[in-house]
């Protein structure tokens, strides 16, 4: 009895789209991880950059 009821569910197609699905989204978010990784250095550096530039920026003040 448990081995036919093994043997029903292996060979079952029930939610294989539903594995599927759920490999492509571990994909996708996996890769999202890696892109953020990789430019992460690149935008802190960016960043910094402009906040120099107006940190050290002046404002003046028109009187009318």
């Amino acid at each position: 009895m448990l081995a036919t009821t093994f043997c029903r569910i292996l060979q079952s197609e029930d939610g294989a789209v539903t594995v599927d699905w759920v490999v492509m989204a571990a994909v996708v978010v996996s890769l999202g991880v890696a892109i953020v990784a990789l430019i992460q250095d690149g935008a802190t550096d960016v960043s910094s950059g402009i906040g120099a530039k107006l940190s050290s920026a002046s404002v003046y003040t028109i009187k009318f």
